[in-house]
């Protein structure tokens, strides 16, 4: 029997939805990963009962959340989210995190900030021994009257920056907060902190797809398995 390639992914948020628990504030996150948790919650919710409230960090997850009958709440309602699951695009062993290839980084950061527990979840493609490896760039919202300026700071901290373009029209991708997305390639990133900080100094990076510090729990997806990776947050 041939196993679907979307099986890990499955795998990885189905385990990462069994921490849902009645009556919780839950961070819905964005991208096909994350998307497998939304609708593992809608089936829990059908066949369960599962009374929860969703926070979505993108529109397409807040679309996904209402096909899978999850109400949504806000921030300004719950500030504070009692787990919040999302998807990775690379994973260290330290659990530090580049994410934000579907362009929700800046929303996804506010999110998880705001959660008493993350909960992230990737194939193990996603898993490598140091962030950046592999040709990985980190992704960087920005506002679009910086984009000049910000791809020379880039430049000078020893990066090479991309404007993330749309397919199928001519122009920059836009994300849910009107910025445009620059994907900067550093190599292997020594020192991700250092590298984030240095980011946001640079006027006009509203948000880095550096994740430190932010993770509580990784479930690595495999065809038949899940690895399940902890580290408590300091």
């Amino acid at each position: 029997m041939q196993t679907s390639p979307d099986a890990p992914k499955r795998n990885a948020a189905y385990a990462a939805a069994e921490h849902v628990k009645d009556g919780m504030i839950v961070g819905l996150g964005s991208g096909t990963t994350a998307a497998y948790t939304i609708i593992a919650l809608g089936e829990r919710k059908k066949h369960q009962n599962l009374q929860i409230l969703g926070i979505p960090s993108s529109y397409q997850a807040f679309q996904l959340a209402v096909q899978n009958g999850i109400p949504i709440t806000t921030l300004e309602e719950h500030p504070e989210i009692d787990v919040n699951i999302d998807g990775a695009d690379q994973i260290d062993p330290n659990l530090n995190l580049i994410k934000g290839m579907g362009a929700a980084l800046a929303r996804e950061k506010i999110v998880a900030s705001s959660a008493r527990k993350n909960i992230f979840i990737a194939d193990e493609k996603k898993k490598v021994k140091v962030l950046g490896e592999n040709g990985q760039p980190v992704p960087i919202e920005i506002l679009p009257f910086a984009i000049a300026l910000v791809q020379n700071r880039i430049q000078a901290l020893g990066g090479s920056p991309l404007l993330r373009e749309t397919k199928g029209k001519l122009g920059p991708v836009i994300s849910d907060n009107g910025c445009a997305i620059m994907d900067a390639t550093f190599g292997n990133i020594k020192d991700p902190k250092l590298l984030d900080n240095q980011l946001k100094m640079i006027p006009g990076v509203v948000e880095t797809g550096l994740f430190i510090g932010l993770t509580d729990i990784v479930y690595i997806g495999k065809a038949s398995t899940v690895e399940k990776l902890e580290r408590k947050r300091i």
